[in-house]
């Protein structure tokens, strides 16, 4: 990483400084803590409370950050109704309401990847700031609507051939 990097990087963020002087580390630190740690909390829901959603309520709440998850939707009937983690699960007919109501800015997709699609106009029509997607189906948005795409079956592949490319390179090496 050059400085040039780092100081583009800053930019992007907002963050600028005197050119001969450098960066004041703690004013620095402290700006970078605001965006990273915002003080004002902001509500989660998940879309599908299969074992990956389940696992990742599990993983947030209690860490303390101001990342909270405060709702999980879903359409088993099993699952609706009832309080899971601690986190209420809402039918995904009442998602658009829902997250009105309960000032819901981000979304953690782990729905089947075959419904993922159908999710992006509810979403849209909720208001929702940004997506974090754990479906193998890329989902788009319109610009203003931040999403992020992890497909975690082909980031493990992309590790299994780097890993393999290695084992091949060891065994020609010898």
């Amino acid at each position: 990483i050059t400085a040039v990097q780092v100081r583009r990087d800053l930019m992007l963020i907002g963050f600028s400084s005197d050119t001969k002087k450098g960066y004041d580390v703690q004013v620095l630190i402290d700006y970078i803590s605001n965006i990273l740690d915002s003080p004002s909390p902001m509500n989660i829901a998940v879309l599908g409370m299969g074992h990956l959603g389940q696992a990742i309520t599990k993983y947030f709440n209690g860490k303390g950050l101001n990342l909270k998850i405060t709702a999980a939707f879903d359409v088993d009937p099993e699952k609706v109704g009832t309080t899971i983690d601690g986190i209420p699960c809402y039918h995904m007919d009442s998602f658009e309401e829902m997250a009105e109501e309960k000032g819901i800015s981000i979304v953690v997709v782990s729905s089947p990847t075959k419904v993922a699609p159908n999710l992006v106009v509810p979403i849209i029509n909720a208001g929702i700031k940004g997506v974090l997607n754990f479906t193998s189906t890329p989902l788009n948005f319109p610009q203003g609507i931040i999403v992020e795409n992890y497909d975690i079956t082909t980031l493990l592949e992309k590790v299994a051939y780097f890993v393999k490319e290695n084992e091949e390179e060891s065994s020609s090496d010898r």
